[in-house]
C-alpha cells in the first residue's frame, strides 16, 4: 500500500469517526432537548393542576399581624421564619373519585378536618392544632366573590365557615377566633389524600382498640396495620367506631396519621428523589387548593425543602381545649384560659 493510499484510508477512518461523533452528539442533544421538554411539560401540567385563592386580596389589611415579619431573601434561599398554615381536608363530592370515597352532598363541601400548623422559626419544631368541627365559634361576616358577604353569626359550627364562604371565610373565622395570622392556606380533598398515601407506599399506624365503623366502612382489630390510601382515608373519617363516637376521638386518629405521614416522607427521602417527587405531585396537585403564595410547584417545593430536617418526633400534636357548649350538649366551645394560651404560643 502506498503512502497516499494509507493516508486516504486514515482520512476515511477519521471522517467516519467524525461523522459518528457528530451523530452521537446530535442524538445526545436531541435526548437532552426531549428530556427538558418532557420535564417542562410535566412541570407545566402539574403546576396548572393547583387551584388557588387570593385570600390576601379578599381579606385586605384588617387581619392579625404576621408573627415574624419576613426579611427580603434571595429566591434560592429557603424560608426559615415562623409560619402558620391553615390546613383543611374537605369532603367535596366534586368528581367521581371523591364520590366513590364518600364525599359530602353534591350541593357543596365542608371542612371535614381542620388543623392549624405552626412552623417554628428555623424549622426546629412544629405544632399541629386540631380544631373540632363541632366547635361553636363567632363566625364573622365574610366577603363573597360576587361582591356581597355572608352574615356574621355569634355561635356557628366551625365547619360552617367553609360551607358558606369557602377558603376565605375559613381563614377569616380562624383568624377571628385565634387572633393568629394564617400565612398560608392548604386544602386537599378525599381523593387527593388517598392518592398521597398510595404514592408514599402506604402508612403504618397502631390502633389501641378495635374499629368497626359502618359510616367510614373501616374494620380493624387493635394493633399495628399498614394502610393503603383508601384505608387511611377511612381511618381519618372514623368517629362512630371508637370511644364515645365524638369528633375528639377522630381527631386523635387524624393526628396519628399526620405523624405516620411525616415518618413515611422522611423514610422515603422524598425530596431527594425527583421521580418520587413527581409521583407524589402528580397524585395530589389535581386535588389541591392553596393561597396564591403557595400556588406553584416551586413555592411548594421550597416550603417542603425547608422542612427536610424536621422529624416526626419534633412535631407536637394537640387539640383545641374544649368543653360541652352550655346551649347544646352535642357541640363544644373553647375552654378558657387554656385555648387563649395555646393560640398565644403560636403568635
Amino acid at each position: 500500500m502506498t503512502g497516499d493510499e494509507a493516508s486516504g484510508d486514515e482520512g476515511s477512518t477519521v471522517g467516519r469517526r467524525s461523522r459518528a461523533l457528530k451523530a452521537a452528539g446530535l442524538t445526545l442533544a436531541g435526548v437532552v432537548v426531549l428530556a427538558a421538554a418532557a420535564a417542562g411539560w410535566a412541570y407545566w401540567q402539574l403546576n396548572g393542576n393547583i387551584h388557588s385563592v387570593d385570600i390576601n386580596s379578599a381579606l385586605g389589611d384588617n387581619r392579625p399581624a404576621k408573627a415574624t415579619p419576613s426579611a427580603t431573601a434571595a429566591a434560592e434561599e429557603l424560608p426559615t421564619e415562623s409560619l402558620n398554615i391553615l390546613v383543611l381536608g374537605s369532603d367535596s363530592r366534586s368528581g367521581a373519585e371523591n364520590q366513590a370515597l364518600g364525599g359530602g352532598d353534591s350541593t357543596g363541601a365542608r371542612s371535614d378536618t381542620a388543623m392549624v400548623v405552626h412552623l417554628d422559626a428555623g424549622r426546629s419544631g412544629a405544632t399541629v392544632v386540631s380544631i373540632p368541627r363541632d366547635t361553636l365559634v363567632p363566625r364573622p361576616a365574610c366577603p363573597l366573590e360576587d361582591g356581597g358577604s355572608t352574615p356574621a353569626v355569634s355561635a356557628a359550627m366551625f365547619n360552617s365557615a367553609y360551607a358558606v364562604g369557602g377558603p376565605v371565610c375559613a381563614v377569616k373565622t380562624v383568624e377571628s377566633m385565634t387572633d393568629v395570622r394564617m400565612d398560608h392556606y392548604i386544602e386537599i380533598d378525599f381523593a387527593g389524600f388517598a392518592k398521597l398515601v398510595d404514592a408514599l407506599g402506604g402508612v403504618t399506624v397502631t390502633t389501641e382498640e378495635d374499629i368497626d365503623d359502618e359510616d367510614s366502612h373501616l374494620t380493624l382489630e387493635a394493633g399495628t396495620h399498614h394502610l393503603d390510601g383508601e384505608q387511611a382515608l377511612a381511618l381519618a373519617r372514623t368517629r362512630h367506631g371508637i370511644g364515645d363516637g365524638s369528633d375528639l376521638g377522630r381527631i386523635a386518629l387524624q393526628q396519628q396519621l399526620v405523624k405516620a405521614l411525616l415518618a413515611r416522607i422522611s423514610a422515603t427521602e422524598l425530596l431527594t428523589d425527583p421521580a418520587k417527587v413527581y409521583r407524589v405531585a402528580d397524585a395530589v396537585t389535581g386535588s389541591l387548593t392553596t393561597d396564591t403564595g403557595l400556588d406553584s410547584l416551586t413555592e411548594l417545593t421550597r416550603l417542603g425543602r425547608s422542612l427536610e430536617a424536621l422529624s416526626a418526633d419534633a412535631v407536637r400534636t394537640v387539640t383545641l381545649p374544649v368543653v360541652p357548649a352550655p346551649q347544646d350538649s352535642n357541640r363544644v366551645v373553647a375552654r378558657e384560659p387554656e385555648a387563649g394560651e395555646l393560640w398565644e404560643s403560636l403568635r
